[in-house]
């Protein structure tokens, strides 16, 4: 199956409001060739060859936003450089791991740190430990190897750094947690140029706040560690249904969904593009039997589906299948450039997104499915919670959604928004303003409380400790 078929992983229009440095505070032009001395990565300048595919992002939306530089940074002094650097000169700064910032906020008019060379895994006694810049697809092949994984995403080039940083909603969260669930520390630069070990019992508020408090809000994150599972055979299902069935299949799914055992995780998509379509699919951590025993309610609700699959295969392949890439090698399932054999693409979208607290009621349902049968090409997606998810305290990790029945992601393809501004305010009124940083959306006016709930005020008080002077400034920075 084709990724777009299935993954509306996204960023939004291009609504920058980075800030832009008064001359006045910079006393002389940037030394660029001289922090291009100090550092054991690369930097690519304007004038450089490869400064066209170093700016771009996987979104082509942003691709008129020119950055200063952008630093490959190859080690944790090579981003302390390049802090020392943009502090020196009152520079604006964006870390960048796999380039997917739904606002696209992983670059800027000043200095990009990119840690994707910074992209090692290894595994040793149920730890895993994590490069920032790894991407998805070679996390879940490399830790794969040794029989065991993490929690996270479907999108195979996101990078590691900004999903666990943001929380990590995946496709195995109701069993094992979010990605921050798992994660036991993590090695960061902060903004004075500091690398810091931090865990339960050293920097711990910073622990916390990079459990779910969004990235590129407290320090550039060099590594990670985090807890793995052992892996099993999964069985990958797609299921679909005429139009005629989309309200009776989002009722159905929304009361079963989010209250299945923990290994079965599942995602609703309500699609137009050329014809309206339903579709329900996930994972089980089990064989394809127990699968039809558990969807057998879900189906008898509905009404049989026009077309299902069901196949048990290796966790690994899984989650190539939930990637897209079934049919591609692990080298493959990447963008050009990545890999020397990559051959997915860049694609240009826009999303909002909504966390439900409670199930939607018949109006919702109508509103919902009359939202996505207006015109154009469009994708609402219903990812299961619940589970391990819901056992985890509000305020025991930044990421405060633990009650949410499920998320919801409205995409959008192409650049325009009235559609998506359209049905996100037609569903507020059904599902609140609850949302997830990591579908990190510009419109939102009380985006503090929309992301972080309660949460908010502990995270103002570590950012304050870490970077009293906001060097790490986001529109939308914590």
């Amino acid at each position: 199956m084709d990724r777009r078929d299935f993954l509306r992983a996204a960023t939004l229009a291009p609504v920058l409001g980075l800030v832009s440095v008064p001359p006045a505070l910079a006393s002389s032009a940037p030394d660029w060739p001289g922090l291009r001395r100090r550092l054991t990565g690369k930097l690519v300048l304007p004038a450089d060859a490869g400064y066209g595919a170093a700016r771009r992002l996987f979104n082509p939306a942003f691709d008129s936003i020119r950055p200063g530089g952008v630093a490959y940074c190859a080690t944790p002094a090579d981003v302390s450089a390049c802090l020392s650097f943009v502090r020196a000169n009152h520079l604006p700064v964006t870390a960048r791991s796999g380039g997917h910032s739904y606002a696209g906020w992983s670059t800027g008019t000043g200095l990009v740190i990119d840690v994707s060379r910074m992209n090692s895994v290894s595994h040793a006694a149920g730890r895993a430990t994590v490069g920032a810049g790894a991407k998805l697809v070679d996390v879940y092949d490399k830790l794969g190897r040794a029989g065991v994984s993490i929690p996270a995403g479907s999108c195979p080039t996101v990078g590691v750094s900004g999903l666990a940083l943001g929380g990590g909603i995946g496709v195995v969260s109701r069993k094992y947690g979010l990605t921050c669930d798992t994660l036991e520390s993590v090695r960061i630069v902060t903004a004075d140029g500091r690398l810091l070990t931090c865990d339960a019992d050293h920097h711990p508020d910073l622990y916390w706040a990079c459990r779910g408090g969004g990235g590129g809000n407290f320090g550039v994150a060099v590594s990670f560690t985090f807890r793995t599972h052992k892996t099993r055979d999964t069985t990958v299902f797609f299921l679909h249904w005429p139009w005629a069935k989309a309200e009776a299949a989002v009722k159905a799914w929304q009361s079963w969904a989010p209250t299945a055992p923990d290994e079965l995780w599942s995602t609703l998509h309500l699609t137009r593009n050329n014809g309206l379509d339903v579709q329900i699919g996930g994972t089980y951590l089990g064989g394809k039997a127990a699968l039809d025993r558990l969807l057998a309610p879900l189906v008898a609700q509905i009404g049989r589906p026009s077309s299902r699959y069901a196949s048990t295969t290796s966790y690994t392949h899984a989650m190539m299948v939930m990637a897209g890439c079934s049919s591609l090698s692990v080298a493959q399932c990447h963008l050009p450039g990545q890999t020397a054999a990559g051959r997915l693409s860049r694609d240009t979208f826009a999303a909002k997104s909504h966390l439900a607290y409670q199930k939607l009621s018949a109006a919702g349902i109508r509103a919902l499915v009359a939202g996505v049968a207006r015109a154009g090409e469009h994708t609402v997606q219903l990812d299961a919670l619940g589970g391990a998810v819901a056992r985890v305290r509000p305020d025991a990790t930044a990421f405060p959604h633990r009650a949410a029945l499920f998320g919801v992601q409205y995409y959008s393809k192409g650049t325009g928004r009235a559609w998506l501004r359209g049905i996100h305010g037609d569903m507020r009124a059904h599902l609140g303003d609850h949302a997830y940083v990591n579908y990190i959306d510009p419109d939102l006016t009380d985006w503090r409380t929309a992301y972080y709930g309660a949460n908010a005020p502990r995270l103002a008080a570590v950012k304050a400790a870490y970077d009293p002077g906001r060097v790490f400034h986001l529109p939308q920075g914590v």
